[in-house]
């Protein structure tokens, strides 16, 4: 370690309270899908503040439908935007990078269920809690907090960065997709998700999709007359689970996920049906999700599941002669597998070194991250590292304050390293 690493890792811990402070001013907006704009505000401003070139956009989902990896949307966008502050250097001598976090958050559920309110962000124990403060609002303040200790550091950064702050990361991913659209671009990209330390070496896809299922509604009194959506939509999703199963046999070969038990899980996430507590309901809608591993092909695992949901139907007495539909609608992604990515990996493995002592250890994830649209659309080797915490879209959510110092600091030395630096 050089002069001018430690005086970065000493300027991270002089910075850490300020650095607390605004995660937890960030984690107090409840920035859940189609809210994320006051989030988004507080961005733009944090990054004027320190200079950067600040580009905020409105996203038009028009521009995003051909490209590898849309999903589609269904709620009101129209006040979606992206956010990307940019810092040019005087001189070019270093790579570029961009830095990428995600503002958007998953609903709280019943607020009454948390010990602490979910947008009233609480340190105790040395942990912040709140919605989003792992997933993963305090990566990103991280990352911005990191480059301040490189300038406190009294030093500044000898490439491009691109400082990135987008929605929809939950859902589509259609926010990581507009800034490749708007063109911009780099030698590597760095995403500071919770990862516990580790770096993801493989992740999975996911495919979002609803079942809908139709009835015949008849007074309950002869219930036997009718044909209940509800009860039909279980006798699907039990199909799907026998499906779910089917993949997970296939993943065992799988070189990344071979030793991960059950890599490959199916939710169904959200349900709605019936109209009244005494008609036999004539409708139900299941939202749901299921993964994908590297390499599975989107559009063949779609056929896969319309396949499963036919064959349930033509088993069950009603469905037989009223088929469900499934519909799209959300992620359709890829899953996504580090490659040629031994410059930045070497670049990173030398501030975890730094950092953590020894060798930076690998994660095979069963969620998803922005990563895939770098890496698969544009060969942009993406690296996803971050700290430790819990609960992420479960109650009580935190982020564990060492472990948020520690990849902090793992940060802000491998922009050190990978973009070069020079003294202000």
């Amino acid at each position: 370690m050089n002069d001018d690493h430690r005086r970065i890792l000493d300027a991270v811990d002089a910075g850490f309270d300020a650095q607390l402070a605004t995660t937890r001013d960030f984690v107090a907006i409840p920035s859940t899908r189609g809210a994320e704009a006051p989030c988004q505000d507080m961005m733009a401003d944090l990054l004027r503040q320190r200079g950067y070139e600040v580009d905020d956009w409105h996203i038009d989902v028009e521009d995003l439908k051909e490209m590898r990896g849309f999903g589609p949307i269904e709620h009101d966008f129209s006040k979606a935007r992206s956010v990307v502050g940019t810092y040019r250097p005087a001189r070019h001598a270093g790579q570029s990078l961009i830095l990428q976090g995600h503002c958007d958050v998953v609903p709280a559920g019943p607020v009454e269920m948390w010990d602490t309110p979910p947008f009233d962000p609480v340190v105790k124990d040395g942990k912040l809690f709140g919605r989003g403060a792992c997933d993963m609002k305090s990566g990103t303040i991280g990352a911005l907090y990191a480059l301040d200790a490189i300038k406190a550091a009294g030093l500044k950064p000898t490439a491009r960065i691109h400082f990135q702050s987008v929605i929809e990361e939950e859902s589509t991913g259609l926010g990581a997709l507009s800034t490749l659209q708007r063109g911009y671009r780099a030698d590597a990209c760095f995403i500071p998700e919770p990862t516990f330390g580790k770096m993801v070496r493989s992740q999975v896809g996911v495919i979002w999709f609803r079942l809908k299922v139709r009835g015949l509604p008849v007074h309950v009194y002869e219930a036997g007359a009718g044909a209940n959506a509800i009860n039909a939509a279980y006798h699907l999703i039990q199909a799907l689970e026998k499906l779910e199963a089917a993949w997970n046999e296939r993943a065992a070969s799988d070189r990344h996920f071979g030793n991960v038990a059950h890599p490959i899980n199916f939710n169904p996430g959200i349900i709605k049906g019936g109209d009244w507590a005494s008609s036999v309901p004539a409708w139900c809608d299941v939202d749901c999700r299921i993964a994908i591993l590297p390499g599975w092909s989107v559009a063949e695992h779609q056929a896969e599941i319309v396949a499963c949901v036919a064959a349930a139907a033509r088993d069950h007495r009603f469905l037989s002669n009223n088929p469900p539909v499934v519909q799209w609608t959300g992620f359709l992604s890829e899953g996504y597998e580090l490659k040629d990515s031994a410059a930045p990996e070497a670049a990173f493995g030398k501030a975890y070194a730094a950092v953590y002592g020894g060798s930076v250890p690998d994660m095979s994830f069963t969620a998803l991250t922005d990563t895939r649209f770098y890496g698969l659309n544009y060969d942009i080797p993406s690296l996803c590292f971050g700290a430790s915490g819990g609960a992420m879209h479960g109650f009580n959510e935190f982020v564990d304050l060492d472990s948020l110092r520690q990849s902090t600091k793992a940060t802000a030395l491998f922009i050190a390293e990978w973009c070069g630096v020079e003294a202000v």
